[in-house]
Protein backbone atom coordinates (compact mmCIF):
# COMPACT_ATOMS: atom_id res chain seq x y z
CA UNK A 1 0.00 0.00 0.00
CA UNK A 2 1.47 3.30 -0.96
CA UNK A 3 1.36 6.40 1.24
CA UNK A 4 -0.65 9.44 0.22
CA UNK A 5 2.55 11.41 -0.45
CA UNK A 6 4.00 8.63 -2.63
CA UNK A 7 0.71 8.33 -4.50
CA UNK A 8 0.60 12.08 -5.11
CA UNK A 9 4.21 12.08 -6.31
CA UNK A 10 3.50 9.18 -8.69
CA UNK A 11 0.41 10.99 -9.97
CA UNK A 12 2.44 14.15 -10.64
CA UNK A 13 5.10 12.18 -12.55
CA UNK A 14 2.46 10.34 -14.58
CA UNK A 15 0.65 13.60 -15.37
CA UNK A 16 3.92 15.31 -16.40
CA UNK A 17 4.69 12.40 -18.72
CA UNK A 18 1.23 12.51 -20.23
CA UNK A 19 0.23 9.16 -18.73
CA UNK A 20 -3.22 8.41 -17.44
CA UNK A 21 -3.55 8.59 -13.68
CA UNK A 22 -4.86 5.31 -12.33
CA UNK A 23 -6.64 5.47 -8.99
CA UNK A 24 -5.15 3.24 -6.30
CA UNK A 25 -8.44 1.37 -5.97
CA UNK A 26 -8.49 0.32 -9.63
CA UNK A 27 -8.07 -3.40 -10.15
CA UNK A 28 -6.65 -5.10 -13.19
CA UNK A 29 -8.81 -7.69 -14.85
CA UNK A 30 -7.28 -11.08 -15.43
CA UNK A 31 -6.80 -11.81 -19.13
CA UNK A 32 -9.31 -14.16 -20.66
CA UNK A 33 -8.14 -17.76 -20.71
CA UNK A 34 -7.25 -18.86 -24.21
CA UNK A 35 -6.95 -22.52 -25.07
CA UNK A 36 -5.84 -24.41 -28.15
CA UNK A 37 -6.96 -27.78 -29.44
CA UNK A 38 -4.29 -30.23 -30.53
CA UNK A 39 -3.41 -33.92 -30.48
CA UNK A 40 -0.53 -35.66 -28.76
CA UNK A 41 0.22 -39.25 -29.68
CA UNK A 42 1.58 -40.57 -26.41
CA UNK A 43 2.89 -44.12 -26.16
CA UNK A 44 1.02 -45.11 -29.31
CA UNK A 45 -2.31 -43.63 -28.25
CA UNK A 46 -3.79 -40.33 -29.53
CA UNK A 47 -5.02 -37.78 -26.99
CA UNK A 48 -7.15 -34.83 -28.11
CA UNK A 49 -6.29 -31.99 -25.75
CA UNK A 50 -7.44 -28.43 -25.21
CA UNK A 51 -4.91 -26.53 -23.13
CA UNK A 52 -3.50 -23.06 -22.74
CA UNK A 53 -0.60 -22.49 -25.15
CA UNK A 54 1.80 -21.93 -22.23
CA UNK A 55 1.37 -25.44 -20.78
CA UNK A 56 4.58 -27.43 -20.99
CA UNK A 57 4.71 -30.92 -22.38
CA UNK A 58 5.79 -32.10 -18.93
CA UNK A 59 2.71 -30.63 -17.26
CA UNK A 60 0.43 -31.97 -20.01
CA UNK A 61 1.85 -35.47 -19.50
CA UNK A 62 1.70 -35.40 -15.70
CA UNK A 63 -1.26 -33.20 -14.84
CA UNK A 64 -3.57 -33.73 -17.80
CA UNK A 65 -2.80 -37.30 -18.88
CA UNK A 66 -1.80 -38.65 -15.46
CA UNK A 67 1.51 -40.12 -16.68
CA UNK A 68 3.63 -39.68 -13.58
CA UNK A 69 6.74 -41.53 -14.78
CA UNK A 70 8.20 -38.39 -16.32
CA UNK A 71 9.56 -36.40 -13.40
CA UNK A 72 9.71 -32.70 -12.69
CA UNK A 73 13.17 -31.98 -11.37
CA UNK A 74 14.70 -28.56 -11.87
CA UNK A 75 11.96 -27.31 -14.25
CA UNK A 76 14.73 -25.47 -16.12
CA UNK A 77 16.07 -28.09 -18.56
CA UNK A 78 19.21 -28.69 -16.55
CA UNK A 79 18.69 -32.06 -14.83
CA UNK A 80 17.10 -34.31 -17.47
CA UNK A 81 14.54 -35.89 -15.11
CA UNK A 82 11.80 -34.86 -17.55
CA UNK A 83 13.41 -36.38 -20.66
CA UNK A 84 10.98 -38.03 -23.10
CA UNK A 85 11.25 -38.99 -26.75
CA UNK A 86 9.51 -36.80 -29.32
CA UNK A 87 9.46 -38.54 -32.70
CA UNK A 88 12.36 -40.64 -31.42
CA UNK A 89 14.46 -37.64 -30.39
CA UNK A 90 15.16 -36.94 -26.71
CA UNK A 91 13.91 -33.64 -25.34
CA UNK A 92 13.50 -31.95 -21.98
CA UNK A 93 9.73 -31.87 -21.67
CA UNK A 94 9.86 -29.07 -19.08
CA UNK A 95 11.14 -26.70 -21.79
CA UNK A 96 8.79 -27.84 -24.57
CA UNK A 97 5.34 -26.38 -25.04
CA UNK A 98 2.74 -29.10 -25.44
CA UNK A 99 1.03 -27.36 -28.39
CA UNK A 100 4.35 -27.31 -30.26
CA UNK A 101 4.17 -31.11 -30.41
CA UNK A 102 0.76 -31.31 -32.08
CA UNK A 103 0.64 -34.65 -33.89
CA UNK A 104 4.05 -35.77 -32.64
CA UNK A 105 4.81 -39.25 -31.32
CA UNK A 106 5.75 -38.86 -27.67
CA UNK A 107 7.25 -41.79 -25.79
CA UNK A 108 7.44 -41.76 -22.01
CA UNK A 109 8.82 -44.36 -19.64
CA UNK A 110 5.31 -45.86 -19.40
CA UNK A 111 5.37 -46.64 -23.12
CA UNK A 112 8.57 -48.69 -23.20
CA UNK A 113 7.51 -52.03 -21.72
CA UNK A 114 5.60 -54.26 -24.13
CA UNK A 115 3.25 -57.09 -23.20
CA UNK A 116 4.39 -57.01 -19.59
CA UNK A 117 8.09 -57.27 -20.51
CA UNK A 118 10.55 -54.54 -19.72
CA UNK A 119 12.28 -52.81 -22.60
CA UNK A 120 15.90 -54.06 -22.91
CA UNK A 121 17.17 -50.69 -21.63
CA UNK A 122 14.90 -50.92 -18.59
CA UNK A 123 16.03 -54.50 -18.00
CA UNK A 124 19.69 -53.47 -18.23
CA UNK A 125 19.12 -50.74 -15.64
CA UNK A 126 17.67 -53.38 -13.29
CA UNK A 127 20.46 -55.88 -13.94
CA UNK A 128 23.24 -53.28 -13.55
CA UNK A 129 21.66 -51.70 -10.44
CA UNK A 130 21.70 -48.38 -12.29
CA UNK A 131 19.35 -46.59 -9.96
CA UNK A 132 19.20 -45.86 -6.28
CA UNK A 133 16.33 -43.56 -5.40
CA UNK A 134 14.94 -44.00 -8.93
CA UNK A 135 13.83 -40.40 -9.41
CA UNK A 136 16.09 -39.71 -12.38
CA UNK A 137 15.74 -43.21 -13.85
CA UNK A 138 12.84 -42.56 -16.28
CA UNK A 139 14.67 -39.59 -17.78
CA UNK A 140 17.96 -41.49 -17.85
CA UNK A 141 16.36 -44.41 -19.72
CA UNK A 142 14.53 -42.21 -22.26
CA UNK A 143 17.67 -40.17 -22.80
CA UNK A 144 19.75 -43.33 -23.22
CA UNK A 145 17.39 -44.64 -25.89
CA UNK A 146 17.53 -41.34 -27.76
CA UNK A 147 21.31 -41.23 -27.45
CA UNK A 148 21.78 -44.77 -28.79
CA UNK A 149 19.59 -43.87 -31.79
CA UNK A 150 21.64 -40.68 -32.34
CA UNK A 151 24.90 -42.63 -32.33
CA UNK A 152 23.53 -45.21 -34.79
CA UNK A 153 22.33 -42.44 -37.11
CA UNK A 154 25.69 -40.65 -36.91
CA UNK A 155 27.65 -43.88 -37.30
CA UNK A 156 29.53 -43.30 -34.05
CA UNK A 157 30.65 -46.01 -31.65
CA UNK A 158 28.90 -46.73 -28.38
CA UNK A 159 31.70 -46.52 -25.86
CA UNK A 160 32.25 -45.40 -22.28
CA UNK A 161 33.51 -41.90 -23.10
CA UNK A 162 30.74 -41.20 -25.62
CA UNK A 163 28.03 -42.36 -23.22
CA UNK A 164 29.41 -40.18 -20.42
CA UNK A 165 29.60 -37.14 -22.69
CA UNK A 166 26.20 -37.59 -24.36
CA UNK A 167 24.42 -38.38 -21.08
CA UNK A 168 25.93 -35.40 -19.24
CA UNK A 169 22.60 -33.55 -19.36
CA UNK A 170 20.98 -36.17 -17.13
CA UNK A 171 21.91 -35.75 -13.49
CA UNK A 172 21.77 -38.40 -10.77
CA UNK A 173 21.91 -37.07 -7.23
CA UNK A 174 22.66 -40.55 -5.90
CA UNK A 175 25.77 -40.86 -8.06
CA UNK A 176 24.91 -44.10 -9.83
CA UNK A 177 26.80 -42.99 -12.94
CA UNK A 178 29.10 -46.03 -13.33
CA UNK A 179 26.10 -48.35 -13.20
CA UNK A 180 24.09 -46.14 -15.56
CA UNK A 181 26.92 -46.21 -18.10
CA UNK A 182 27.24 -50.00 -17.72
CA UNK A 183 23.50 -50.46 -18.28
CA UNK A 184 23.49 -48.26 -21.39
CA UNK A 185 26.51 -50.07 -22.83
CA UNK A 186 24.92 -53.45 -22.16
CA UNK A 187 21.54 -52.59 -23.69
CA UNK A 188 22.98 -50.51 -26.51
CA UNK A 189 25.35 -53.22 -27.68
CA UNK A 190 22.61 -55.85 -27.52
CA UNK A 191 20.33 -53.77 -29.75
Amino acid sequence: MQTAAAGAALGAVQQAQGQAIVPEQATAKAPATHTMSFTLNVNGRPYALELEPRVTLLDALRETLGLMGTKKGCDRGQCGACTVLANGRRIDSCLALAVAHDGDEITTIEGLALAGRLHPMQQAFVEQDAFQCGYCTPGQICSALGMVAELEKEGLPLDDATVRERMSGNLCRCGAYPNIVAAILKAGRAA
